[in-house]
């Protein structure tokens, strides 16, 4: 699996220490979930895909192996 979140708060043109206010985590775990050393639990990942204006799906991408 691909995690696009960080290219996609690129696109944005976002911080992570805007949407970490947002969501009420860290700069930290937005990184973690971006480098994914975790993951976001359901409802932050459906709160993120709002801040971003994506759907839930468009956050990961499966990679072909």
């Amino acid at each position: 699996m691909k995690c696009l979140i960080g290219e996609i708060i690129k696109e944005r043109g976002l911080k992570s220490k805007y949407l970490a206010e947002k969501l009420g985590v860290s700069s930290q775990q937005i990184s973690n979930w971006i480098n994914m050393r975790n993951y976001p639990t359901i409802d932050k990942a459906f709160k993120l895909a709002k801040l971003l204006d994506v759907k839930v799906d468009d956050l990961y991408e499966e990679e072909d192996n």
